[in-house]
C-alpha cells in the first residue's frame, strides 16, 4: 500500500465545492483517505492579481503507483473543470502530489517530493497539521522543522466555512 500526500487548492468558483468534488472522486479512484487537515485561506503564491486559495493536505493509501496517481489526479482536475491557461494561475481545483511514500522521482512529468513544500506556508501548514513528523528524504528534515525554517510570510488561516 502506497502513502500519498495530496494537496488541494482551488481560488476560483465555489472553492468548497471543488475541494469536496475532488476528495470525492479521490476517494472512489485513487484510494482511502486516510487523513485530512482543516481548509485553510491564503493569498495566491506565483501570480498576485487573483482571489485566495483554499488549500488542505490529504494523506491517501492507494494501490496505484506514482504516474498512475499523477495521471488519475489530472482526470479529476479536468473532470471538475480544470484549465491550464497560466503556470501559478488561477483554477478551480489543483491537485498535487507532495509525497508519494519516500521516494525521490524526477522525470519530466512528475517531481516528488513536490520542489516548493519547504518554500510555502499554505501547503507546511495543513501538511504539518496531519504529518509533522514526516521525514522530507531530499532535505532530510521532518516538516516541523521545515515550518520553523521557512520564510515565506504570507498568511495562512483557518477557513470557516
Amino acid at each position: 500500500m502506497n502513502v500519498i500526500y495530496i494537496q488541494i487548492g482551488s481560488n476560483i468558483g465555489d472553492r468548497i465545492s471543488y475541494i469536496n468534488k475532488s476528495m470525492q472522486q479521490i476517494e472512489d479512484k485513487l484510494g482511502k483517505i486516510s487523513n485530512s487537515s482543516k481548509i485553510y485561506e491564503s493569498s495566491p503564491w506565483g501570480h498576485i492579481n487573483q482571489g485566495k486559495f483554499l488549500n488542505s493536505v490529504i494523506k491517501v493509501e492507494s494501490d496505484l503507483d506514482a504516474f498512475k496517481s499523477l495521471k488519475l489526479l489530472q482526470e479529476i482536475e479536468k473532470n471538475l473543470g480544470r484549465k491550464r491557461i497560466q503556470k501559478w494561475g488561477e483554477r478551480c481545483i489543483d491537485l498535487d502530489i507532495l509525497f508519494f511514500n519516500n521516494q525521490i522521482i524526477d522525470s519530466k512529468n512528475l517531481t516528488v517530493p513536490h520542489p516548493y513544500i519547504q518554500d510555502r506556508n499554505f501547503v507546511l501548514i495543513p501538511l504539518n497539521e496531519i504529518a509533522s513528523s514526516f521525514y522530507h528524504p531530499t532535505l532530510k528534515k521532518d516538516i516541523f522543522a521545515l515550518l520553523n525554517d521557512c520564510t515565506d510570510k504570507e498568511e495562512v488561516s483557518i477557513y470557516e466555512i
